[in-house]
């Protein structure tokens, strides 16, 4: 397929966020004085993390809501001091943004792609976990326009957040626009409301969603090259 516009997620999808993740959390709990942040600790984070997520996605929950909310659900689960999840949360936005691991041919891949086709950041992460990671990865030097959520006021995948998009790269016919990322709610739901091709980053080789549109499900970053003509 030729496409002329290429629409990244960030976290789960070019960056390993678990990765950075485990680091950022580990290291507040020392500088909160929580103790020791287990294994089972964090799994229990994940999942509570992905709800809080999910109901943002729904628009049950607002952005502020979920980035605090986890934290004192998660310390409370774990009789932790729950006073602490604002101040815990802002110390992670940072965190988060100074750790950075790549997925296996996600660097390789984006700079292969540079100058050939319009690529674009879509990400529902905070504003400033995701630009100090732009800076810190060198990903900024790469992408051609940068689209957070906080910064446009609408979350994938409503279609408002495409809007925005459309409105400041022009408009493109949907054919030539592949949205590339490892959440089916926000990536793959997205693409499917703004009507443009989707391409589903799936390292572990989960089934394919039913009643669900997918048009390409990768294990490897690298194979979004095949799927652009560019190998």
């Amino acid at each position: 397929m030729s496409f002329k516009v290429i629409l990244w997620d960030i976290d789960g999808t070019l960056l390993d966020f678990h990765a950075a993740e485990v680091v950022a959390i580990r290291a507040l709990f020392a500088k909160h004085d929580l103790g020791i942040c287990t294994d089972e600790m964090l799994a229990d984070y994940r999942g509570i993390n992905r709800t809080y997520w999910e109901r943002l996605e729904l628009g049950v929950l607002t952005k502020p809501e979920v980035l605090v909310g986890r934290f004192q659900e998660f310390f409370g689960k774990y009789g932790l001091n729950t006073d602490c999840a604002a101040a815990f949360n802002d110390d992670y936005q940072l965190a988060l943004g100074d750790t950075v691991h790549f997925f296996p041919g996600a660097w390789e891949t984006v700079t292969a792609l540079k100058g050939k086709l319009l690529q674009c950041v879509v990400t529902n992460g905070t504003a400033i976990a995701q630009h100090r990671k732009l800076t810190n990865s060198r990903l900024d030097t790469v992408f051609d326009e940068v689209f957070i959520s906080d910064e446009i006021g609408f979350e994938k995948p409503s279609l408002s957040f495409f809007d925005a998009v459309w409105a400041k790269i022009g408009s493109f016919d949907p054919d030539e626009v592949l949205i590339v990322g490892d959440s089916l709610t926000s990536d793959m739901q997205g693409g499917i409301n703004a009507g443009i091709h989707t391409c589903w980053f799936n390292p572990a080789g989960a089934p394919l969603p039913q009643n669900m549109r997918i048009d390409y499900d990768i294990r490897c970053i690298s194979e979004v090259l095949e799927i652009c003509n560019m190998t």
